[in-house]
């Protein structure tokens, strides 16, 4: 693959087609439905009137026809939608002004939303970069950035975008270990800012073409699939035990060596390589026992 090709499953770029948006917001619609009005009525006026004439009937019905065909180029247009306008199969531009404007009435008019919106993956078992089988789930939020792609180079922006996003979930996942267990690689478990980046990229490349803009990704649901979750809870509980020993294995080392320290500093007593073998030995049993300790409490000398 190239270095500017597409990821996989992805269209291939259509602004070769010269489809791109431009601005068409058209005529203000007010002047244009007071005119409308205007020749409706007046053509009404000369078909009532006492004149009884064929010229005065044709020019009648032609006011009212006009008229009809004026308002028909009426577009209403609401905050946060556009309409992209088409005229003999050409492509003349968007309306993204709100409020009423008057196009031609010859033209079509195709609604798309430009409302920020979002799309959460169904769960999918895919298996990690270590082959262990996983479960995962992500929501995007996406708007429509640009109308004329939007309408012209895909042929339903919901679904490419829905598509896309499990596909991208499907290659992120499969790129990342599920956890690296301490090997210093990013995961999907404990890498959620990297994970989001990755995931928000290769959206955004897959979904450009479509004129979609990628706001922002996230992992709703992450889990080993069920086959495996019980051996792999039983493996955290284990390296949880492990981690959790070593810690107070260290702790209690580094307590010894204050106890025999300050002894020392003090000139308490002295203590020959053996009696600080045993008062080690003691102290390190008492710090990392798992159960209480019953002290033997010696009314001799220190060596009986």
């Amino acid at each position: 693959m190239a270095k500017n090709d597409p990821p996989a499953g992805v269209p291939a770029d259509t602004s070769a087609s010269g489809v791109s948006e431009r601005s068409a917001d058209g005529l203000s619609g007010l002047p244009m439905l007071g005119l409308s009005l205007l020749l409706v009525l007046g053509g009404a006026g000369v078909l009532t009137s006492n004149i009884d004439m064929t010229a005065s009937r044709v020019l009648g019905i032609m006011l009212i026809v006009l008229g009809a065909t004026t308002a028909s180029g009426l577009t209403q247009v609401v905050p946060g939608e556009a309409r992209v306008i088409q005229l003999f199969g050409r492509y003349t531009g968007t309306v993204r002004r709100a409020g009423l404007r008057w196009v031609n009435p010859f033209s079509r008019r195709r609604k798309v939303s430009t409302r920020i919106r979002n799309h959460e993956t169904s769960v999918a078992k895919v298996n990690d970069a270590d082959g262990s089988p996983i479960e995962i789930a992500a929501v995007v939020v996406w708007q429509v950035e640009e109308t004329a792609r939007a309408v012209y180079a895909i042929e339903d922006v919901v679904a490419f975008v829905g598509i896309q996003t499990e596909t991208a979930v499907r290659q992120v996942a499969t790129s990342y270990p599920y956890d690296a267990h301490g090997g210093g690689r990013p995961s999907l478990l404990h890498s959620a800012d990297e994970i989001t980046g990755k995931l928000t990229d290769e959206i955004k490349a897959r979904v450009s073409r479509a004129g979609v803009r990628v706001i922002e990704s996230r992992l709703t649901r992450l889990a080993f699939a069920p086959e495996i979750a019980q051996v792999m809870l039983r493996r955290q509980q284990a390296e949880a035990v492990v981690a959790a020993r070593q810690r107070i294995v260290d702790g209690a080392v580094g307590m010894v060596e204050q106890a025999l320290a300050r002894l020392e500093e003090r000139d308490f007593v002295e203590l020959d390589q053996e009696r600080k073998a045993a008062m080690v030995s003691n102290l390190l049993v008492v710090l990392c026992s798992d159960h209480v300790t019953q002290p033997v409490v010696n009314t001799g000398s220190l060596y009986h």
